[in-house]
């Protein structure tokens, strides 16, 4: 468990980072048009990759499968409306 914990925990730093570095490129007007959307779609992306390894690991939801279905096609049926959201803007 504590093993799962720990590898989970430095993926989130490292998905964190990802998600830092390419807003810091959003906010420091590097990126326009589709680029510009393309980053904004992978930083939520990377949000559900997060949302999902949280549920996962942390709350234990793999040793419950229905639950882990339940959790997943929610989170994936919002994490859907906010892109289709983001790219509509």
């Amino acid at each position: 468990m504590t093993n799962t914990v720990t590898r989970a925990w430095a993926l989130l730093l490292a998905l964190s980072a990802a998600s830092t570095g390419l807003a810091v490129a959003v906010t420091g007007g590097h990126l326009t048009g589709a680029a510009l959307s393309a980053t904004g779609a992978a930083i939520l992306i990377l949000a559900w990759v997060k949302a999902r390894l949280i549920l996962n690991a942390y709350l234990r939801l793999n040793e419950a499968p229905a639950f882990q279905r339940g959790f997943g096609l929610t989170l994936a049926l919002y994490a859907g409306l906010l892109l289709v959201l983001y790219l509509v803007a």
